[in-house]
């Protein structure tokens, strides 16, 4: 332990608040300052990159929170990698952390941030070595250079959002990520040769969702007014399922068990591993994509997952795990039946695995029956009309929290495959990812809101 403690000594991290409670102003003053500073990265491109088809990173940069050609083209991946290693390794028992600890809580973290800065230059070199992000030649290692101190700013970006701002970073730049690619699919107003339609609205196409609809009004195109309509309108229409459906949840009653007549309620979600295992399952099914891609133009032939053309694969096993807007293929009759067995497997894919992974994630992050009953029964809280006892509040749970987890990850997998598959503005995955963090992240800003203004409201939650 003592070596380990000299090691993180010499990490740099950002200093923590010395106040317990951060007021709202200087939470958001910090948090824009983030959110800014990360567009503005996203839009420094890196130096000596050559001519690269950087359209095969598209759904995995909305995933990554990043914009691949730019200097953060490493997006939160690393951070996330380092997580979810760290995560399984804890979980199976392979390391033993105890983080209930001072000690233990630092050990955790001293060796996520060195499993981070590994993931940053193992990610660099294979971007760039394996031709994903090809160099220039001769500025292999500049670009590897550049891709590494994206990764660090992103990483102290995420940490200082952490404890100075409104949560965690990562969850910003997902959803600035996804949010900004909604907002261009629907206004984009330079369309792919770089011409400005609104320079000259009739006569030049825009790409922008909205701007069609309008401009296919204009000129009386009836197909480009189909497809347009039909993307917004099944945009608008998973937005409000996937709104509707995370207000769903099962509430346990609660009471005190030393203060009579004063109780609670415990939600439990019906997307109860939230967004993650969607966000894992699109994970893997991108990087299968991505992987396939590089392996065919590293060895010079398809392999077994597949022909790509443009970064997109028309044959093998990433093609059967992809999509195909089915919507747009229709309404211009280009359909055939090979796209519908896509699109089934793809929706049998996505199912499938988010339920596998929403079930892990439950058992292996603390979220189960039994570690839920623990903490409730270390709050002094007990059910209504039970003794105080945890193996009572443990079988109760258990009626609840893996139905729940198996039908909210199963739910979550089909609403972002069927978004795929309808064509809407963006993928299912960013979508959801948009929605559920904006609706967590406003929930932080309303509790600490109603702290400042509450100076009752501030010692209750501070107690907790």
């Amino acid at each position: 332990m003592a070596d380990f403690t000299k090691i993180f000594a010499l990490i740099p991290e950002v200093k923590k608040p010395d106040e317990k409670k951060l007021a709202f102003n200087v939470k958001l003053k910090w948090t824009l300052i983030v959110l800014i500073s990360f567009f503005i990265l996203a839009n420094i491109s890196l130096f000596g990159l050559s001519n690269n088809a950087l359209e095969r990173f598209q759904y995995l940069a909305i995933i990554l929170g990043t914009d691949f050609g730019s200097i953060i083209s490493l997006g939160i991946g690393p951070i996330v990698m380092a997580s979810i290693i760290l995560q399984l390794l804890t979980g199976a028992g392979i390391i033993n952390i105890n983080t209930n600890t001072v000690e233990g809580k630092k050990l955790f973290q001293g060796i996520q941030k060195l499993l981070v800065f590994f993931f940053i230059i193992f990610e660099a070199c294979v971007y760039v070595l394996m031709k994903g992000l090809e160099a220039m030649p001769g500025y292999s290692w500049l670009v590897i250079l550049q891709l590494i101190l994206g990764g660090i700013a992103i990483y102290y970006m995420n940490e200082l959002c952490e404890k100075w701002g409104f949560g965690s970073g990562v969850s910003i730049f997902i959803a600035a990520g996804a949010s900004w690619h909604l907002f261009t699919q629907a206004f984009q107003f330079v369309n792919t040769q770089g011409r400005n339609c609104l320079l000259d609205f009739s006569g030049t196409a825009c790409s922008g969702k909205v701007l069609v609809l309008i401009q296919s009004i204009i000129n009386k195109y009836p197909v480009e007014f189909a497809s347009a309509l039909g993307a917004l309108l099944s945009t608008v229409v998973i937005f409000l399922l996937v709104v509707w459906a995370q207000s769903l949840k099962v509430e346990i009653p609660l009471s005190f068990g030393r203060i009579r007549g004063y109780g609670i309620k415990w939600p439990l979600n019906f997307f109860y591993a939230s967004v993650i295992p969607v966000i894992l399952t699109a994970a893997l099914v991108a990087n299968i994509q991505l992987f396939g891609g590089l392996l065919e133009n590293w060895v010079g032939h398809p392999t077994f997952l597949g022909h790509f053309s443009n970064g997109q694969a028309v044959s093998g096993f990433a093609f059967w795990l992809g999509h195909t807007n089915l919507l747009e293929l229709i309404i211009r009759g280009g359909f055939l039946p090979r796209y519908l067995i896509q699109g089934i497997t793809h929706i049998i894919f996505y199912v499938g695995l988010a339920t596998l992974f929403s079930v892990f994630w439950v058992k292996t992050s603390g979220m189960g029956a039994k570690e839920q009953a623990q903490k409730i029964s270390a709050s002094g809280l007990q059910i209504s009309g039970f003794r105080q006892d945890v193996r009572v509040l443990e079988s109760v749970l258990d009626r609840y929290i893996m139905p729940l987890t198996v039908m909210g990850g199963a739910a979550i997998g089909l609403l972002a495959a069927t978004t795929d598959l309808l064509g809407a503005l963006s993928s299912g995955t960013a979508i959801l990812l948009v929605i559920m963090i904006m609706y967590q992240f406003y929930q932080k800003i309303a509790e600490q809101h109603m702290t400042d203004m509450n100076p009752a409201m501030r010692k209750f939650i501070s107690n907790n």
